[in-house]
């Protein structure tokens, strides 16, 4: 089991070291620049060009059955959970094989009612009951993983 974290703009950084480390899983922070990021033994950075979706492919082709993605990004969610990845955003929502279909098909449509005009998005504040349930969830999900194992 391994965790990867799409870094950029991630801001849970800190709290997925602090599980990792409790369960000594290593963790690899994917990002198209250098950031500072917790100290911890299991923490691997990995900076990867600045192409368009170049830590999202990095991800979706190391990810596997067993391991654990963090991201808010709707189509690398998409692409791990097809490989049977657990998925987690930073808000602790999961994606699964029951929603990332109907999640992915949500952003393409309100992609097309933004372009168009008719609608405008806008993303709530990151509050603490986020960074709650993602502990939660994260806590939850290796802890699942572990048993299957």
């Amino acid at each position: 089991m391994e965790i990867y974290v799409d870094g950029d703009a991630c801001p849970v950084k800190a709290e997925v070291v602090r599980v990792a480390e409790r369960h000594n899983v290593p963790v690899h922070m994917v990002s198209n620049a250098f950031m500072k990021l917790p100290d911890s033994h299991l923490v691997k950075r990995v900076v990867v060009d600045d192409s368009f979706d170049a830590a999202d492919n990095w991800i979706a082709e190391r990810a596997l059955d067993m391991d654990v993605v963090i991201t808010a990004d709707v189509p690398l969610a998409h692409r791990c959970v097809q490989k049977g990845s657990a998925v987690i955003t930073p808000t602790g929502y999961i994606f699964d094989v029951r929603n990332v279909g109907n999640a992915l098909a949500m952003r393409d449509l309100k992609s097309i009612l933004r372009e168009s005009g008719e609608i405008k998005d806008h993303n709530p504040s990151f509050s603490k009951k986020d960074r709650s349930q993602f502990l939660q969830q994260l806590e939850l999900t290796i802890q699942k993983i572990k048993r299957r194992k």
